[in-house]
């Protein structure tokens, strides 16, 4: 359970008790109002996570147009304006300010920053995840921007989650509504990585892979990949944290034969430690559909059991708990 992520509307935080009392390791929320008294509605449910071991209670809070709680944490302009009209420290000033208020309101978990490198000065939409989501077209500038933006998060005590590995701009599709593609993984290295490598030397906790397939390495979508995930992130940039899949209903992971519960487990062997996905249907069957496929794989020995304890580990190391001590 600590390596599924379940999804609640902000208005009613409590819908997921009774998950969050078998162990989920972190709840999403979902919403574009919180409610005045989140704070304490989230220390209620906290209340009944077994052993005390900490909650990941994480939102999408990026800034412009996608932002959960900014009624009650304060709003952020897109990152394309933070890019193009405020120095990094700037940022991280303006971050910290509203992280400050998520965690007062018992949110410690902030699905940003996007370090995408796309240039396009559009909305973001079907057919371009990024837009306006992005710092900029610059390499160099999300680099400084996303590190910048991450830091803010820490000082304000959230935990940024930095997206969407190995970089959505440039995209085919959004992976939301259908099959999508990065650039060429030859290109991918030289612009897109580099924001990921100074996420990583400048202590990124935790990253959250993409749903799209990267030309180069192999056909199956990103986050359920062991060469983009374990080579790659692991292997290669030697990222030591919590990896996050994007949301597995997306189209994309249907697309590729995948349901829900079986990309979860596909997720898990590739390499990712939390998995996540929409609220739309029973979250109470969907995530015990899930709680199952893996408990099953690892009795049935498709899925080594020293993976899955090495993934629940990751997910309590990034909110400092160690069951050793």
């Amino acid at each position: 359970m600590l390596t599924i992520a379940v999804p609640v509307s902000e208005t009613s935080v409590s819908d997921v008790t009774s998950e969050v009392s078998a162990g989920a390791g972190g709840v999403l929320l979902f919403g574009s109002k919180a409610p005045s008294d989140l704070g304490s509605r989230l220390n209620t449910l906290k209340s009944h996570v077994p052993g005390h071991l900490g909650l990941l209670v994480m939102t999408d809070e990026e800034g412009g147009g996608i932002q959960r709680m900014s009624n009650l944490v304060g709003s952020l302009p897109w990152a394309s304006y933070m890019g193009a009209h405020w120095t990094p420290a700037q940022v991280q000033q303006n971050v910290t300010k509203v992280a400050t208020k998520m965690a007062a309101a018992q949110v410690n978990m902030d699905l940003a920053p996007v370090v995408d490198v796309d240039g396009r000065n559009v909305a973001p939409s079907k057919t371009n995840p990024d837009g306006w989501r992005s710092f900029s077209g610059s390499t160099s500038v999300v680099s400084k921007d996303g590190a910048a933006y991450m830091n803010g998060l820490r000082a304000g005590h959230v935990i940024p989650v930095v997206k969407h590995f190995p970089g959505l701009g440039g995209s085919s599709y959004n992976s939301d509504f259908g099959p999508a593609r990065t650039l060429p993984w030859s290109t991918l290295q030289k612009v897109a990585v580099p924001p990921f490598t100074a996420a990583i030397k400048a202590g990124a906790p935790a990253i959250m892979v993409a749903n799209n397939t990267v030309p180069g390495l192999g056909t199956n979508p990103a986050s359920l990949s062991p060469t983009v995930i374990t080579s790659e992130l692991r292997g290669k940039l030697g990222f030591k944290g919590l990896v996050l899949t994007d949301s597995l209903s997306a189209k994309a992971i249907s697309a590729a034969g995948f349901s829900v519960s079986t990309a979860a487990l596909q997720a898990l062997r590739s390499g990712a430690d939390m998995v996540m996905f929409d609220l739309k249907g029973n979250i109470s069957s969907q995530t015990s559909s899930i709680a199952t496929a893996i408990t099953d794989a690892v009795a049935g020995g498709h899925l080594s059991r020293s993976r899955l304890i090495d993934a629940a580990g990751h997910v309590l190391a990034v909110r400092h708990v160690n069951l050793c001590s």
